[in-house]
This record gives C-alpha cells, structure tokens and sequence, in this order.
C-alpha cells in the first residue's frame, strides 16, 4: 500500500504530515501528486473531500520549498483561485498545515471584508495567496498586487466558477499571468464549457479523475417525501423533533426560503442557523462556529452557500427544495457519509416538483425511493392542480397538518459539525450575482425511513 513516504517529499512535509496523522494518500492524491510534483499541468475530476486540496498544497509546497526563490513585493508566487470565501479560508488553513515547518508566506483574499488590511499585509508580497476572483482583481486593480511571478497556479471548483458567472473575471486574469508557468485545473464535473475553459488554462495537461460524475455516494441512504409545499415546514420540524439524526443539512432554493425555514423551525423550539449570501462574512462565520461547537445542530443554507466545504459529522441532508439543476442534487446530499461514514438524505417533493424529481432520477440513473410521511401528514394529492399545472393543497388538508409539539425531545438542539459553507464572493455588477447553482457532493448514515420518522413505501412514483 502506498504511502506518504513513497513521494519523497522534503522533512518539513513529512513531518507536518505526521503531525496531521496523514499516512496513506486518497486515490485523488495518489494520482495527482507525482505528475504535479514532476512539473506536469494538471486536469483533476473530483468532488469535494476526496483530498484534493492535499493533492496540490504539497507539490506547491514541495515545489516553493525546493526552489530557494524568495518572494517580491506586491506579488505571490502561487496563486490558488477559489470561488466562495469559506473554500478559500479552508484551502488556506490546510496549507498552514501541510507547510507548518516551513518559512513560506501564506495568505488569503476575499471580498466582504475591508481590502486595506489586505493591501498593507500584500505589500511584502506572498509565497502562496488564496484568492476568489473578485477580491483578487480588485487588488490588482488597484496595484496592490501584480501576477507575473506566479510560478503556479491552481483554479479550483471550476465547474462553480462557470456557475456563479466568473468565466469574465476568469478571462482578465488569465490575460495576466506568465507565460512559463504551471496550472492546475479541478471541476467536479467535465461539460463542455468546463473543457474550454480548462483548454485555454492548461498546456499538455495530464488528466486524472477519482469519482463518476453524477454519481450518487453508496453510503448515503435516500429516499423522498411526497408533500404539499405548504406543509414542508410542519413536517421539516416533526422529522427533526421527532428523529434520531446528528447534525443536519437543510437545504433551501433561495436566501429567502432559508430565513423562514430557520423562523419556522424556532417557532417550533428547534435551534437552527441560515447561512446564505445575504449574510455578512460575521454572521457567517458565526452560524459555521455554533454548528461546528454544538450550539445548533441544524444548519439551513443555499447551494452556493454550502458548496465547497468539507463538513465532517453531517448525519443528515434535507432537501427542503428539490433543486432546479439536477447534478446540485448529488452535490447536496455528498455532504453526508463522508470518510467511510453513513448517510441519510430526504427529499421533500411537492406537486410542481416532480419533473426536477424524474431529472434526478434519470441523472442518477436510479430511483428516489418512496418514504412514508408520518402520522396525521398526507401525501399531495396529485390529480389537484391548479392553472398552471402545478399541484394545489385544499386547505382542509393543509388545515389537518398537525404542527410539532414544542421542542419534543427535541435532539435537534445540541452538538455540530466541524466547517460549513458559505456563498462566493459577490459583488455589485458582478456576473452571477445572487445565483445558486450546483453544490457538491459525498455521503451518510442509517436508514432514511427509520432514523427521521417515516417509513420506505416503495420505489415507484
């Protein structure tokens, strides 16, 4: 089995490495590695938490390590673009871990915060600089920072770049770097206009890739709610209050769903936070820290807001909102049954949602299977429709929707996980503004049926 070891990288990593516990590489990694290491451009298929921020932080730091070259003023000699400002604190940190013995600047840049303090900290220059696009061009902008030393270059999460419309400021900076340089280029996923965009990046590029696009994770148990969406929220808090579940994932279509699912969760006394782009970086930062600690386990967040981050201890993802681009599905419901654990992810489907439904299934190329809603609740009853098609609650039914008792044995009020996203870094005119679109994925833990209240029907529709 290989190791770490077999890498030959410098004391200094090794030792970090130990010191993080680290001993075998992911298969991310175990591919990746010796090509970047050789010098190699590189084209890395893999979803968030199979390892590959481990898989281009050593080569960097291998390769600024080796080299002897000092860094100038107003400049970085690595520069690794990310899209939203949690993935960019997060790569940064892993870096400071990997490169905790060795004497190399790492820093990171993003909007929402005052750029002065980034200017005077840029002034010395940076070995390594973590950057989203925005906040990156703005510097440069104002000449506080210049990218013709870059030696490397990494853009990472691609795919959410294109999503959240950076392929304009992807294209200025691109203009700007050197020449002789080397890219390293990784998406989750691999459409056309991703390809293009690795094409103009990338020179002779060595292409690995460790996960199936679109692939469901093989822990994460599924299944999906038939309800009317008037009653999503009476029966997201009966699930939590009543369920067995750790840490959960809600996730909503909009800001503005988020703030009222977490309104609707505190009138049933469940604690829970909301974490989307509408939030300051403070508040932010504040909802990951009380769900990290425990304070909440519930934590409601947009795709984009929740892309990105490695979350450990999720037992549970909800989709209270079927999302309207299916591969932000796979991306959701990966936040649970992550490093070899299980998972559990429950689909709530209103009438108007059952196309988004079958252009999951067919993505996935299998079944949601169908779960039993809890007592006193009733599926939608699909022949009501109203003048568009879209399916109607009677309000008699909507009426018999029993709401939660106050906070019974409420478990959803204690414990956390460790790192939550949050949304990229916007900006007024900014391409993409505002758009949440595909999230990331990796798995779980028990079965959906049990663990949350209800029961597995069966797989049809």
């Amino acid at each position: 089995m290989a190791t770490f070891k077999d890498f030959a990288l410098l004391a200094p990593l090794n030792r970090a490495l130990e010191a993080e516990g680290y001993t075998t590489p992911t298969p991310i990694q175990l591919q990746a590695i010796p090509h970047a290491l050789a010098g190699r451009d590189l084209l890395g298929i893999a979803q968030t938490g199979t390892g590959k921020t481990c898989a281009f932080a050593l080569p960097i730091l291998q390769r600024l390590g080796k080299s002897g070259t000092t860094r100038k003023p107003k400049s970085c000699r690595a520069l690794i673009l990310s899209p939203t400002r949690e993935l960019a604190s997060q790569i940064a940190a892993s870096f400071r871990a990997y490169g905790q013995f060795m004497h190399l600047s790492i820093d990171v840049v993003f909007g929402g915060v005052p750029i002065g303090k980034q200017t005077k900290r840029l002034a010395t220059g940076a070995d390594i600089l973590v950057a989203t696009p925005g906040r990156l061009l703005d510097l440069v902008n104002q000449k506080a920072l210049r990218l013709s030393d870059i030696e490397i270059l990494v853009l990472d999460e691609a795919d959410q770049m294109l999503d959240l419309g950076f392929i304009v400021p992807l294209r200025r900076i691109q203009a700007m770097l050197p020449k002789p340089r080397q890219s390293l280029f990784f998406s989750a996923t691999m459409p056309e206009t991703i390809s293009g965009l690795a094409n103009s990046f990338l020179t002779d590029p060595v292409k690995v890739a460790v996960t199936p696009v679109a692939t469901t994770a093989e822990r994460v148990t599924q299944g999906v709610m038939h309800i009317a969406q008037g009653a999503k929220p009476a029966l997201l808090s009966r699930l939590i209050a009543d369920g067995e579940q750790g840490r959960t994932l809600v996730f909503t279509r909009t800001k503005h769903g988020a703030d009222r699912v977490v309104k609707h969760l505190a009138r049933d006394g469940i604690e829970s936070a909301a974490i989307h782009g509408n939030k300051s970086q403070a508040q932010r930062e504040r909802a990951l820290g009380e769900f990290r600690t425990g304070k909440c386990r519930v934590l409601v967040a947009t795709d984009i807001a929740a892309r990105g981050i490695d979350v450990e201890g999720v037992t549970h993802v909800i989709n209270f909102d079927l999302p309207h681009v299916p591969e932000s599905y796979v991306h959701r419901i990966g936040r649970t049954a992550r490093a070899g654990a299980a998972g559990i992810a429950i689909a709530f489907c209103a009438g108007d949602e059952r196309p988004l439904l079958r252009d999951i299934e067919k993505l996935t190329r299998q079944p949601v299977p169908v779960l039993a809603l809890p007592e006193g609740f009733a599926p939608e009853p699909a022949s009501i429709r109203d003048a568009h098609g879209a399916a109607k609650m009677p309000n008699r039914t909507r009426q018999n929707q029993p709401r939660p008792t106050q906070n019974r044995g409420n478990p959803a009020r204690s414990h956390a996980s460790r790192n939550e996203p949050t949304n990229a870094e916007m900006r007024p005119g900014e391409p993409g503004r505002g758009q949440s679109r595909r999230h990331r994925s990796r798995p779980g833990v028990s079965a959906p049926g049990k663990a949350m209240g209800g029961q597995a029907a069966h797989s049809g529709h």
